[in-house]
């Protein structure tokens, strides 16, 4: 039954043509898609609550929604040098986008040509600009590659912080190309970024896509809802297990069931479902329906560090999202395929316990970040009860070339900080300090300062080879009646913040499952 805002607290055993697992980004632009067709009954269920927090509004104070109910509250695995890493997620009606720090860039077109390399047919740039022009409304861009018509209304700041400002002069004086549209795909280099911002509030997917689409009489979307495990007859998924409260409820799927709870939800649930590495789900009793060694593998992620500097002059607030504002790319080395590190000012200084340095207010951070790491990770099951928090070891640094090119990026990192159009703000280096030049002394200053980016994806790569968990239809390999349309579906990883591909994916993914 909806409520009087078309959300349900529960629903009786009953029938839908489509059930997607997940509200956030990928699910709520899944459940409008989908539901557009009225003859098509559409089910959304969702783990975290109906209601978000009402700072998630306010495009500044992301930070402070880490460790809410708006967050899964995962954590890695404890790592050599690096300890365990806080991994935020979102769980709430638009994931992830109610929670983030709102950017919105699309990769380098050579990071998803890479995919078509992968074995992800049909992926590449070209194959994904629709889709992606299909989620945006992005006015004053070349409307040859920028949507016109899409759910989603970018802003870029008009009144940037003056950090912000002195960082792309600083790039430009230090030798970076500055480009026209950093967001576009097609340049590399240093610009203004887009953010999802309408009239000084967050737009999550939830706000642009699910929302508008709640008095839709075909579409529920159940939020508390746990959901268990997926229901099969033989091969085929027939319907979802999950619980509202402490009320268990089985519904039916006469068409498909799609799972989009991120790439770390989705390969937890398909393990505790029988899909997954074989002796890995025997550990824990689980039954296998079907032996797919990739489930939970291929983890990949952005890691993050950083030059710290203490600030001659006091750090204000930023009337965006917290800084960030202008972002730049560049490449590691000559020979890499494309721009493999990302590099802006943060107006604050990013640290965590075992580094200290600056209040906030009295410092800030030229931030780097590996976009293209050759680093994997996996996503295993702790338990075999559902909603237990799984087991994330993000692999981070694990291959040297990663160290070597993150060294780079805080060389370039110093020199941005370092040029004249930051002399107005820059104090002494607080971290790591001018007296660490040295490779092994960065490495090590990298392991002790990493953050995640929160970009996870990977876990159920796309290809055709026997180690892919789905085809390059999104189809859950050796199942029927399955796909998955999340970011877990990235075999290699885009030099960009992710939302922005996750939109484009499951634009597509509409597209397939209405075929």
């Amino acid at each position: 039954m909806h409520s009087e805002e078309g959300l349900v607290v529960g629903a009786p055993v009953r029938r839908y043509d489509v059930i997607v697992v997940g509200a956030g980004t990928a699910g709520c632009v899944l459940a409008s898609r989908l539901s557009e067709d009225a003859d098509a009954r559409v089910l959304l269920l969702e783990a975290g609550g109906r209601e978000p927090l009402a700072a998630a509004a306010d495009p500044r104070a992301w930070p402070s929604l880490a460790g809410t109910s708006m967050d899964w509250g995962n954590e890695s695995v404890d790592a050599p040098g690096i300890g365990r890493v806080a991994l935020t997620r979102g769980r709430a009606l638009g994931g992830s986008s109610a929670i983030n720090a709102l950017s919105f860039i699309r990769g380098h077109r050579a990071s998803y040509d890479a995919w078509v390399t992968a074995g992800a047919n049909g992926w590449g740039f070209t194959d994904l600009l629709p889709y992606f022009m299909r989620s945006e409304h992005a006015a004053g861009r070349d409307p040859a590659v920028r949507g016109r018509n899409g759910p989603l209304r970018l802003w870029s700041p008009t009144s940037p912080h003056p950090l912000t400002e002195a960082a792309l002069e600083a790039a430009r004086q230090v030798g970076h190309p500055i480009a026209d549209d950093i967001d576009s795909g097609l340049e590399e280099g240093f610009g203004w970024a887009e953010y999802t911002i309408v009239d000084g509030r967050r737009e999550s997917a939830a706000d642009a896509y699910l929302r508008p689409a709640l008095d839709r009489p075909n579409l529920d979307v159940v939020t508390d809802a746990l959901v268990h495990r997926l229901l099969f007859s033989a091969e085929r998924c027939t319907g979802v297990e999950y619980s509202v409260g402490g009320d268990t409820v089985t519904v039916q799927s006469g068409g498909e069931v799609v799972l989009t709870a991120g790439a770390i939800g989705t390969p937890q649930l398909l393990m505790l479902s029988g899909i997954g590495p074989q002796a890995h789900l025997r550990e824990f009793g689980i039954d296998v329906l079907a032996d797919l060694p990739g489930v939970g593998a291929n983890f990949h992620d952005h890691p993050m560090s950083g030059i710290v500097y203490r600030s001659v002059q006091p750090v204000v607030a930023s009337t965006s999202n917290g800084g960030g504002e202008a972002k730049g790319t560049m490449r590691s080395a000559a020979a890499a395929p494309w721009p493999d590190l990302q590099l802006f000012c943060a107006i604050a200084p990013l640290l965590n316990d075992k580094v200290p340095g600056p209040e906030r207010g009295a410092g800030y951070t030229i931030t780097v970040s590996l976009m293209a790491p050759f680093s994997r990770g996996s996503v295993r099951l702790a338990g075999a009860v559902p909603g237990s928090a799984p087991v994330i070891d993000p692999g981070y640094y694990t291959d040297s070339r990663d160290l070597d090119a993150a060294v780079e990026g805080l060389r370039a990192a110093r020199e941005l900080g370092n040029a004249p159009a930051f002399a107005s703000w820059r104090g002494e280096e607080a971290q790591p300090g001018t007296d660490v030049q040295g490779d092994a002394e960065l490495r090590a200053y990298l392991r002790r300062s990493l953050h995640s980016y929160y970009h996870y994806a990977g876990t159920c790569r796309m290809g055709t080879d026997d180690d892919a968990v789905v085809d390059p239809e999104l189809r859950v390999r050796g199942v029927e009646g399955l796909r998955v349309a999340d970011a877990s579906v990235m075999p290699t990883p885009v030099n960009a913040n992710t939302n922005a591909t996750v939109y484009a994916i499951a634009e597509r993914a509409a597209e397939l499952v209405r075929s």
